[in-house]
């Protein structure tokens, strides 16, 4: 059974049909995101020589969903991940992520599937373009950061600290403000 991404859709759909892709131009979190929205059933378990059955569901997903909106999903869901396992999403992110991956065990599914897609049997491997796009995820809603990719850190003594937002900024690179004299 299909789950569909219920949050609305930037781009307007077309009547043409979606660019045969190659698996391999997909990351991980691509990946995952076109699984979701494919025929998988809810509860498929992969079984060896399955890997075919995989690819199609991956682009039976992307034909779904169309490129521009795979990749947005699949950044959105990364942003989150990221402020997740941080405990820096905010409650506006968490709806968010939740309004456009209704079914959690669905999505948690596709990406161990996914995963199997980079690691199993079957491997497929990650073009550099696509491990670039997954270096840079985005976040739906306001972002403690406020975009800067540092939030402020409340502490005791009154000193100003900061962490590196894992969405904004998730090398923790400081920009160079220092300033040298000749």
């Amino acid at each position: 059974m299909p789950a569909t991404l219920v949050a609305p859709r930037l781009t307007p759909p077309t009547s043409a049909p979606a660019p045969l892709v190659s698996v391999e131009e997909l990351s991980h979190g691509e990946r995952k995101v076109a699984l979701y929205a494919s025929d998988m059933p809810n509860r498929y378990r992969y079984h060896k020589g399955a890997d075919a059955q995989l690819v199609a569901w991956i682009r039976q997903g992307v034909a779904r969903l169309g490129l521009e909106e795979l990749y947005l999903s699949a950044a959105y869901a990364r942003g989150y991940r990221l402020l997740e396992m941080s405990h820096a999403a905010t409650p506006e992110q968490t709806r968010a992520h939740l309004a456009r991956f209704a079914n959690s065990r669905r999505l948690d599914r596709a990406e161990s599937l996914a995963g199997l897609t980079v690691t199993g049997p079957g491997r497929i491997d990650i073009s550099a373009a696509a491990i670039a796009r997954s270096r840079r995820p985005m976040v739906e809603g306001a972002c403690d950061c406020g975009g800067t990719g540092w939030m402020p850190l409340q502490v005791f003594d009154g000193e100003a600290l900061s962490l590196s937002c894992p969405a904004h900024n998730p090398t923790g690179t400081r920009p160079n403000t220092r300033v040298v004299s000749a």
